[in-house]
């Protein structure tokens, strides 16, 4: 970090303290981040009763917590949102839009991309060292950190431990677990060594971060713990035990749709990631009891997200989104509503909230409950939750903030591996609009009346199409975001 990187995070503890050090801990809370990848709003029990896939250790988190129902990735696929969570920052204002190794204009020519009518618009393929993280933030402000899972964020020189975080187990450049003998140990991980031979990862990644905690916990520094896990991402490989547990387990047949020029899953069936699924929530329940044995439980604040929507329309098409439109790499809901729960000290417990949410509100919020102040600039596109998430007389601007934000916006100006094409979407209370820049059109729908999106009300509705499309307009000019540009190689239209 920056010389006046370090000077800006400590200003912050400063004004959070009042004095001239880090702030006397006291009970000062912990945090712990468990990050889902390609884990669909559909694919957990308490989001979906219905589910193929069981996953009781994350219900009852959920019961024990909030439980968002409208919450958001800011992204529809990994990195930008990964991104948004450790700056607080859209990715569409960091310029991080697409997952980092996604071509770039001057390399398209070499993507499957190449004749597609557009270029995508140029991104930064990693983190940008001039922003504070999280992690920095807490660092400073006298927190331990660790990090372990998936990190995606940029090659060496821009892992883990070069943005805030003590101890990095497993994180590095890559997005899925191609190394080695991949979710099984030998990993191929040069960040995680390996275990025994056929070691399953989540569970060792879980192991880590449970041993990160009870140590922590019985320090004086309070901790921040980021689990970030690699399931549910592909290669899709199973436990042998778990496949064969859902092989046996009676489910739909298989039902398929039509999403662009790719077919998408309509049911959950697929054995394999069912078993994914189960490892994952398994793993998260050895971090719960480890909070509990440690009797840090009762002072550390959980958060559980995924990072974008459930992987329906390529690679295996693993899970169904059902009723929301599409999936991952798609601006459209199943690309981009997350399953995301919190359980804070203090805070309501087996309450549901129906306010729109976003992945950049975790910073603020994650100062908020650490008692530290941070520059809004920093964390410019998000807001504390603080106000959603306790029935305090104090907590009552940040609650009004969050009732009071205008809309919520995407920008993922590139073809997507799984089918998407350029696209930007706002929200502003139950309208949704979606701009398809390949198609030059805006599509319009009401949330409340069409969560699956199939009415498109732009031709009835034009003044909104024009009030929303105006709003991203601005949106877009504000914050710098790149536009994808004519392709000058793309193939002739067909007639």
């Amino acid at each position: 970090m920056s010389l006046k990187l370090v000077g800006a995070a400590l200003s912050l503890v400063v004004l959070a303290c009042g004095c001239s050090g880090p702030p006397d801990h006291g009970d000062q809370r912990n945090f712990v981040f468990i990050l889902v990848d390609d884990l669909g709003y559909m694919d957990v029990g308490v989001f979906n009763l219905g589910s193929f896939y069981e996953t009781p250790n994350i219900d009852r988190l959920a019961q024990s917590g909030v439980r968002f129902t409208s919450a958001y990735a800011a992204s529809p696929v990994c990195s930008p949102t990964r991104a948004s969570i450790m700056t607080g920052k859209n990715p569409g204002r960091l310029g991080t839009t697409d997952w980092f190794g996604a071509p770039q204009p001057e390399t398209a020519a070499k993507h499957w991309t190449r004749d597609r009518a557009l270029l995508p618009a140029p991104y930064i393929d990693s983190l940008p060292h001039e922003e504070t993280t999280i992690a920095e933030a807490l660092s400073l402000a006298g927190y331990r950190t660790f990090f372990a899972g998936k990190w995606h964020l940029g090659k060496e020189g821009s892992y883990p431990e070069d943005h805030g975080f003590e101890i990095n187990r497993g994180g590095w450049e890559r997005g899925g677990p191609y190394g080695g003998d991949k979710y099984f140990s030998p990993y191929g991980n040069p960040r995680l060594a390996d275990g025994p031979a056929g070691e399953h990862l989540p569970d060792r990644l879980a192991r880590e971060t449970a041993a990160f905690v009870e140590a922590a916990s019985s320090g004086e520094a309070p901790f921040f713990a980021f689990l970030s896990f690699y399931s549910v991402h592909t290669p899709l490989i199973g436990r042998p035990d778990l496949v064969e547990k859902y092989e046996a387990k009676p489910a739909a047949s298989d039902a398929w749709g039509v999403e662009g020029a790719r077919k998408v899953r309509l049911v959950q069936n697929h054995a394999v990631y069912a078993a994914m699924v189960e490892a994952m929530d398994s793993a998260v329940g050895v971090v719960l009891e480890a909070l509990e044995t440690s009797g840090a439980a009762e002072n550390t604040v959980v958060i559980f997200m995924s990072d974008n929507g459930g992987l329906s329309t390529s690679e295996g098409h693993p899970t169904a989104n059902v009723p929301l439109r599409a999936g991952k790499g798609w601006i459209y809901e199943g690309g981009i509503r997350e399953p995301m729960i919190i359980r804070a000290p203090g805070a309501k417990r087996g309450t549901v909230v129906e306010t729109p949410v976003i992945s950049t509100d975790f910073y603020p919020t994650i100062i908020d409950l650490a008692g530290l102040e941070a520059d809004p600039a920093q964390h410019a596109d998000g807001n504390s939750l603080v106000g959603l998430l306790f029935d305090r007389d104090e907590d009552s601007a940040s609650a009004s903030a969050i009732a009071e934000r205008e809309a919520l916006f995407w920008h993922y100006p590139h073809y997507g591996n799984q089918g998407g094409s350029p696209a930007s979407a706002v929200r502003s209370g139950d309208w949704k609009l979606v701009r398809h820049y390949e198609k030059g059109r805006d599509e319009l729908y009401n949330l409340a009346d069409d969560l699956s999106e199939r009415n498109d009300l732009a031709s009835s509705e034009p003044e909104r199409v024009a009030t929303l499309g105006n709003l991203l307009d601005a949106w877009i000019e504000d914050v710098g975001a790149k536009l994808p540009s004519p392709n000058p190689a793309a193939a002739e239209p067909q007639p």
